[in-house]
């Protein structure tokens, strides 16, 4: 699938606290914690904790949110397809879907069970 001006500003303007919910249910059913979503977030962001709450409380927009963050050299490890895209293969004038995507895929990877160490990726090498 194809990433479209109009699917990245539709995404910068979801905001963080109307889907952070889905992702803590869809979490908890699974057997994993908020506490560890909040690691995830935080090797993605460079978010603590009381940041991540302020931005939900502030009903934060994905744009907002990603241009605070502090995006991990090894985001661009992140590869994959989510929700239909390739994440490597979104082009750079879409970084913010791009940034979306990310947080999707290691929410579903977390989801799915995978190990911490194998989501907080690390450059080999």
């Amino acid at each position: 699938m194809k990433v479209t001006a109009e699917k990245n500003e539709k995404i910068g303007a979801m905001t963080f606290a109307s889907v952070y919910p889905h992702y803590l249910n869809r979490l908890e059913k699974n057997g994993r914690t908020k506490a560890e979503f909040h690691k995830v977030i935080t090797w993605l962001t460079g978010f603590d904790d009381k940041t991540i709450q302020e931005l939900i409380d502030e009903k934060a927009t994905f744009k907002t949110f990603f241009q605070n963050a502090k995006l991990n050299p090894n985001a661009h490890l992140i590869k994959g397809v989510v929700c239909g895209y390739r994440i490597e293969e979104i082009p750079d004038e879409f970084e913010l879907y791009r940034n979306c995507r990310y947080l999707d895929k290691l929410y579903d990877e977390l989801a799915r069970g995978r190990k911490m160490e194998k989501i907080l990726r690390v450059e080999k090498k």
